[in-house]
């Protein structure tokens, strides 16, 4: 069985050297390439191969680059580091990984896999597949739920049953659709990195409203613009200059 390994983590490489070895000791590791640029030039060659282990991110870019460059008709198996949202992305596609540092039960599982699936050797990630995923993989994820304390229990509460989020007295307060008030342990500048750019907006320096909660638009002094917004507020909502127009642009999209 002749091997090829794309790995630039020298360790990760030399770990999965050896666990290759002590399951299959027979096999062949032809070589082992560190970055996308020199797996192209060794793969143009057409080395008679059997499979691949392929590092996702290596020295100079994603490995997924090099599908870019050549045609691949080994069967490949992904190793990574990234966390289990992203890897959802490779179950979908239905592309086998191995998830870092590498596990000795699990390497032995995906050779069992590859020798049930691929016994002739043989198999083509074609274009599409991989822009999928690459397209999936690089989707943020973002917060679906917050935990609430009321009174001495917990509870959660829906993003999509949020209006907006108001900073009052040190304190960062979520008012949901039914005009309930919740107390986050978060910060405006917090969740505007958790919560989808799409459906938030930050207007100024105390809150953060989401697209349904916009009642009214007005136009204000001083080139701002003020809000009217469900649930209504006592007080005076005004997004602030220098966000009209990023606000603008976020309505229009």
């Amino acid at each position: 069985m002749n091997i090829l390994i794309i790995e630039d983590e020298i360790p990760a490489a030399k770990r999965l050297q050896k666990l290759i070895g002590d399951f299959h000791p027979e096999a062949n590791i032809l070589e082992v390439i560190d970055a996308v640029e020199h797996a192209v030039i060794f793969l143009k060659k057409k080395p008679p191969l059997d499979l691949i282990f392929m590092d996702i991110q290596l020295a100079d870019g994603l490995s997924f680059d090099i599908f870019n460059h050549t045609k691949i008709n080994t069967p490949v198996i992904f190793t990574t580091a990234f966390d289990q949202y992203a890897l959802k992305a490779f179950k979908v596609n239905s592309i086998d990984y191995l998830l870092k540092p590498i596990d000795a039960e699990e390497l032995q599982s995906a050779f069992e896999k590859f020798e049930q699936h691929y016994p002739q050797g043989g198999t083509v990630y074609n274009q599409q597949t991989i822009e999928q995923l690459m397209q999936q993989m690089t989707q943020k994820s973002y917060k679906e739920r917050f935990l609430v304390k009321m009174g001495q229990q917990l509870n959660y509460l829906n993003v999509s049953d949020i209006a907006y989020f108001y900073s009052e007295d040190g304190l960062l307060h979520a008012l949901d659709t039914k005009n309930k008030r919740h107390i986050l342990d978060y910060t405006l500048d917090q969740l505007e990195t958790v919560l989808s750019p799409d459906d938030f907006f930050r207007i100024n320096r105390k809150n953060i409203i989401s697209l349904p909660a916009i009642g009214k638009i007005h136009t204000y002094f001083n080139s701002r613009l003020k809000l009217d917004l469900v649930p209504s507020t006592n007080e005076e909502v005004i997004v602030s200059r220098d966000r009209v127009n990023d606000f603008k642009q976020w309505l229009d999209k």
